[in-house]
């Protein structure tokens, strides 16, 4: 194509010639050059607790077809294979890390890097604050999930690096705990407002006390490993209560409400999958059952009639029962109508998601008084008890008088009890028992057919992805777990 050079010229001067002004006349309000924080901050929020919670989609359920199986919460009655025996599908560990970097990590840093610049628009240190505890609470769950990750250089201007070094998972949980107490130190509730905040409504006090209960969990996580800093870390943040507010009570743990089907994409994914979509793969295990129930059905944990509701059919109608994790197809299928399904509470639309519960935070605390990590508050059969009250009055329910009778506040019992509360929490659950061993899960029958060694995963292997893309680093990731790329590697912090 010619073009008349005097045109262009006459162009050019005729454009420069413009008022100053000429950009900001001429901006199509429909295509905006910068997205705000509150489009894209609670859509990094929602995604990312979607794939945590269950996901929608088939073979990406690391919630669902991964800790919810694996801690027996859970039991599949159909396609067995696709985590209940312990060997998940590629698509679930390819997927899920694609998703963790590019609907979540990727948004909060650009939130990150917009609210923290004097000069951007958006500039807000309250709302770069919350960014940087979501960043930090996503990555928790990504590097519990695989071990070494991709940390310090994997978002390298925010659009993402795709060759980025692996950090250890002990220089990643010093980073954590670095940046939780770095954004709780700069929440101001006297300061600007946080808007498109899904989670806690703007109430900057509930994020600090989110910042600082999340750096408990994690200082608990690597007690095991680092007690020294894990104990001044609890000594700091609750010797000072008012600096570091932390869960008081059930009215302010953390949690995601759905909209439901009139929002579809705020609908609870397990309502879409398990309600909308008709799926019945998934029975409450045994083993749940078991710790729950007198053995004939009738409930001596009031808790499961939250969790599972009654059998359809048969000779159990109405009463609870449970389906054995690890059958083949065959065998399993009979479950599906002659044991308790999930509880309406969580498969409702707008049930919520609990990323993390003021009961959490008490056996946190009942862990840390029976190991010595901290001293300086209650008992831990006093941490305990509140604890499991807690989770009893979650959903409105009321502990037994008896309840506690005989129970003896040791680790055994305190992480047991935390498992029983912490139904749902799939991952969390499945953290918890590679670090410590609990709960006891009970012998596998003949029928069952688990793979790797018969072996609850102990992490879930790289992804295809990261073998042709970033070989080098994805070697040296390998090499800082101190073990193979597979499903019994331990991680940093097992106990």
């Amino acid at each position: 194509m010619k073009f008349n050079i005097s045109i262009v010229l006459a162009i050019f001067f005729l454009l420069t010639a413009c008022t100053e002004d000429f950009e900001d006349i001429n901006l199509n309000p429909n295509e905006p050059t910068a997205v705000p924080p509150n489009v894209i901050f609670p859509y990094g929020v929602r995604e990312g607790i979607d794939r945590i919670h269950g996901h929608r989609t088939r073979l990406e359920r690391l919630g669902l077809d991964g800790g919810m199986l694996w801690v027996q919460y859970f039991a599949r009655n159909q396609y067995t294979n696709e985590g209940d025996t312990y060997n998940p599908d590629a698509s679930m560990r390819n997927a899920n890390w694609e998703g963790f970097f590019n609907e979540s990590l990727i948004n909060f840093q650009k939130v990150i890097e917009a609210t923290g610049d004097p000069e951007n628009q958006f500039y807000n240190e309250n709302y770069q604050a919350a960014a940087i505890i979501m960043r930090e609470y996503m990555f928790s769950i990504i590097t519990d999930t695989w071990g070494a990750i991709p940390y310090t250089s994997a978002l390298d201007g925010s659009g993402g690096n795709l060759a980025p070094s692996y950090d250890s998972q002990e220089d990643i949980y010093t980073s954590m705990l670095s940046n939780l107490k770095t954004a709780a130190d700069m929440l101001d509730p006297g300061g600007a407002a946080i808007t498109g905040d899904i989670l806690f409504s703007g109430d900057i006090t509930r994020w600090q006390k989110f910042a600082n209960s999340l750096r408990l969990r994690l200082a608990n996580r690597q007690a095991g490993k680092k007690p020294g800093e894990s104990a001044a870390i609890f000594a700091e943040i609750m010797g000072s209560p008012t600096s570091y507010p932390v869960f008081s009570s059930n009215d302010d743990f953390a949690l995601l409400y759905h909209e439901g089907r009139l929002n579809d994409n705020n609908n609870n994914a397990w309502n879409e999958i398990m309600v909308v979509d008709g799926r019945e793969d998934w029975s409450i295990s045994n083993t749940l059952i078991a710790a729950m129930t007198d053995g004939a059905g009738n409930p001596t944990d009031p808790r499961i009639t939250v969790y599972a509701e009654p059998v359809l059919t048969g000779p159990m109608s109405g009463l609870y029962d449970g389906a054995e994790n690890g059958l083949p197809e065959a065998l399993a299928s009979v479950y599906i109508n002659t044991a308790s399904r999930p509880g309406s509470w969580f498969t409702r639309e707008t049930a919520p998601v609990f990323l993390m519960t003021y009961s959490e935070l008490l056996f946190i605390l009942a862990e840390a008084a029976e190991s010595g990590l901290y001293t300086g508050g209650l008992s831990a059969e006093e941490y305990m008890s509140m604890a499991v009250s807690a989770s009893f009055d979650q959903y409105d329910l009321t502990m037994p008088a008896d309840y506690l009778d005989g129970m003896v506040a040791d680790h055994a019992t305190i992480m047991t009890e935390k498992w029983k509360a912490m139904f749902s929490q799939g991952i969390e659950a499945w953290t918890e028992y590679r670090r410590t061993g609990y709960p006891i899960l009970p012998s596998p029958s003949t029928e069952t057919v688990f793979e790797n060694n018969g072996q609850v995963p102990t992490r879930l292997r790289y992804p295809e992805s990261e073998y042709s893309l970033n070989g080098g680093n994805v070697a040296s990731g390998i090499s800082l777990n101190g073990g193979a790329d597979d499903k019994l590697t331990p991680l940093w912090w097992a106990e």
